[in-house]
């Protein structure tokens, strides 16, 4: 339910108040239906977890709007990558902040299209180099900070699931249900690959183990919103769990959180 709107009547000006401010709760027409709960899903999680594809699947199914927050600063570093500044580069990327322009759209299929700078650059932010620079400018307080209301405006305006790294403890504390996805990092890894892979990126399992690892460290460790669950995520390891499984899952998390 959304919060009431309260209203202190005190009389009009000139005229001394009442000692008691008469408080009117707003909470909608007499003997109206109470509006209906927003549905807002933070999924969080480490990288190759699933959360993506198992949070498209849940949107598609509940009939909300799949937001990918992991896709945003990958945008960032593709543009900073673009532009030849090191991804560890802090002034270098803020600097490049003002000319960046950036919008989420869905296909028909509803499927997120992430266009930067007009440009639909949604297959090109998931080479593997790219891994690394969204690693490391989400460290940047100023990147999320730039981030920050983009994410926060599209739960305002929809039921969303929305995934990343920091969605229940930081982007919005406040969601409905916080689920944290996890698996043991060569469950992920081998998920990964295979992604890639269907995908046509050339690349091996090695090399996804690798930089996998090091996204692992550099996204728990980092001073701001470190990757974690939140105190009241329900934590979901899907190691030992085919994709139905996980998604029948985190179904009846949502049915049982939302129900109709």
């Amino acid at each position: 339910m959304e919060n009431k709107r309260t209203i202190a009547l005190d009389g009009p000006s000139g005229v001394t108040p009442p000692k008691q401010k008469r408080i009117i709760a707003l909470d909608g027409p007499s003997g109206g239906t109470p509006p209906k709960q927003k549905r807002i899903i933070a999924l969080d999680g480490p990288s190759g977890a699933g959360k993506s594809t198992l949070a498209k699947k849940t949107a598609k199914h509940f009939g909300m709007i799949y937001v990918d927050t992991g896709a945003l600063y990958r945008c960032i570093g593709l543009f900073a990558f673009r532009k030849g500044i090191a991804s560890n580069d802090s002034t270098g990327v803020i600097d490049l902040l003002p000319e960046i322009k950036l919008e989420m759209k869905y296909d028909e299929t509803g499927l997120q299209r992430m266009i930067l700078c007009g440009d639909d650059v949604t297959d090109d932010i998931r080479m593997p180099e790219i891994s690394k620079y969204a690693s490391d400018v989400s460290a940047i307080p100023a990147v999320r900070e730039f981030l920050l209301s983009m994410q926060r405006d599209m739960a305002v305006k929809y039921d969303v699931i929305m995934d990343g790294r920091d969605i229940g403890t930081v982007v919005l504390p406040e969601a409905g249900l916080k689920i944290f996805i996890t698996a043991d990092a060569d469950a992920r890894a081998m998920r990964r690959y295979k992604e890639l892979s269907a995908a046509g990126v050339n690349t091996t399992l090695e090399e996804v183990t690798e930089a996998m690892i090091q996204r692992d460290a550099n996204d728990s460790q980092r001073d701001v919103a470190p990757l974690k669950a939140a105190d009241d995520a329900v934590i979901l390891d899907t190691t030992n769990l085919d994709f139905n499984e996980s998604f029948k899952a985190i179904c009846d998390l949502v049915s049982g959180r939302f129900p109709k």
